[in-house]
């Protein structure tokens, strides 16, 4: 220890500026420890939302569920014997429902049953009885089977005998319609039935082939093939042009795609995934399209183009590959941000929400706007509540012209998206959560 003073304060600096080392020495690892803690966080987060997600999988359909307390009974224990305390109840009638003509669009025929000739005379006095009329006993469905026949075009001829007297042959002949297709016997209703068997019912061309045997018709699976394509190509496919131009000059599209497999496709693997894309027109009064186009991937250039000459809005998902086309306003979907939101929230606690569709028929009932203000929600059951919200606005406008439901929409719509935005501005979800996804996919789209 020194004693000169000159020393001693000599001393006291070096002390001073060691102990402030040690300081920031400390001070930087507690700004380490707490950025570790921080990724720590994140990843237990994302560990549980994993968690949570394989026991949706694993245990999604247990009939095991486990029920609080005080939302079914009560136990009170009295010392010797429990008393059990059932909450009070009253039981309600549902009112009886009235059963739907469900086959109002099918054509009615008449079938009328008479009293036979012998029995038409009065059981007692043998007079002769009565007509009435007739009463109603039950309703039945009958299928008529489809037949095929052999149509002869016939075609007429005329001679003038007039002339045919001055040795002038004049010969007149009936116009008849053009064959479908050249030298085959195939006409449209064959046709037609061979496209909708495989189109819609999903068929395949040697079942067909099997079905048409049954009904007395030697179609070959390669002939109802060669059918399908040459008619398709010849006849719906300027359809199909002219449909993607007029969908072309609309103001809004929907697109969206999906995996479908092709057997047997030329350069590719029959376990390969080929895709589906799908263009259709808005709501907005016109006469809907929905437009089909089949790509052997998922390439961003498949929809530029597809989309080539379209300068309204695009309502898509979030693939980035219809941000690559150009001059469109991309417009977002709603079920998609909704369903990152549901997503993020807790399997155990998804049940407890209720998901309102447009098209649904299920009751008509506003999303309670004390849930907001619950202390107990959690920021993703907020996020899906907004959405419901504007759900339940477009559901009540879904009748409603384009002009008046855009209306609408500024006068109801406006307050919720102003509220929803001031509340997204202040998360500050965990890195790497679905919670940062679902706001991302808001704020992104």
């Amino acid at each position: 220890m020194p004693t000169d003073k000159d020393e001693l304060i000599e001393y006291l600096k070096k002390t001073n500026e060691q102990q402030a080392l040690v300081i920031n020495t400390l001070q930087s690892t507690i700004e380490n420890l707490q950025g570790n803690i921080s990724e720590l966080q994140c990843t237990v987060a994302n560990l549980n939302e994993t968690i949570d997600e394989l026991r949706r999988k694993l245990f999604g359909t247990s009939s095991e569920k486990v029920k609080k307390k005080e939302d079914s009974e009560e136990t009170v224990s009295t010392g010797e014997e429990k008393v059990l305390k059932v909450k009070e109840h009253t039981r309600t009638h549902k009112p009886k429902s009235v059963r739907k003509d469900l086959y109002e669009s099918l054509p009615v025929r008449e079938v009328k049953y008479d009293v036979p000739e012998n029995e038409r005379n009065c059981p007692d006095c043998d007079a002769p009885m009565e007509h009435l009329g007739y009463t109603f006993v039950r309703e039945e469905l009958r299928i008529i089977p489809a037949k095929v026949e052999r149509i002869r075009i016939m075609r007429e001829k005329l001679k003038c005998p007039v002339c045919h007297e001055e040795d002038v042959t004049t010969i007149v002949e009936a116009k008849v319609p053009t064959a479908l297709l050249a030298h085959s016997p195939a006409s449209a209703s064959m046709v037609s039935t061979v496209m909708y068997e495989k189109s819609f019912k999903y068929m395949p061309f040697y079942r067909q082939e099997a079905d048409w045997k049954q009904k007395g018709v030697p179609l070959p699976r390669e002939t109802a093939a060669n059918w399908y394509n040459t008619c398709a190509l010849k006849y719906l496919l300027p359809i199909y042009e002219e449909l993607h131009k007029t969908l072309i000059g609309r103001d809004i599209i929907h697109a969206d795609e999906t995996i479908c497999q092709v057997l047997h496709e030329k350069g590719k693997e029959a376990t390969s995934v080929s895709y589906m894309w799908i263009y259709t027109s808005g709501t907005d009064g016109l006469a809907p399209i929905a437009l089909y186009d089949y790509r052997s991937g998922r390439s961003g250039d498949y929809p530029i183009e597809f989309l080539k000459g379209f300068h309204g809005m695009l309502q898509c998902d979030g693939y980035a590959a219809y941000g690559r086309v150009e001059d469109v306003i991309l417009v977002c979907c709603l079920a998609h941000c909704r369903r990152k939101f549901y997503e993020a929230v807790p399997a155990v606690r998804r049940k407890k929400l209720k998901l309102l569709d447009i098209s649904s028929e299920q009751e008509l009932k506003e999303p309670d706007e004390s849930f907001i203000d619950d202390t107990e929600i959690i920021p993703a059951e907020k996020g899906v509540f907004f959405c419901n919200q504007l759900f339940f606005q477009e559901r009540l406008i879904k009748e409603l012209s384009a002009e008046d439901r855009k209306e609408k929409r500024l006068e109801k719509e406006t307050v919720i998206w102003e509220n929803f935005w001031n509340w997204i501005d202040t998360l500050n979800p965990s890195k790497g959560s679905k919670l940062e996804k679902a706001v991302n996919y808001a704020i992104n789209h």
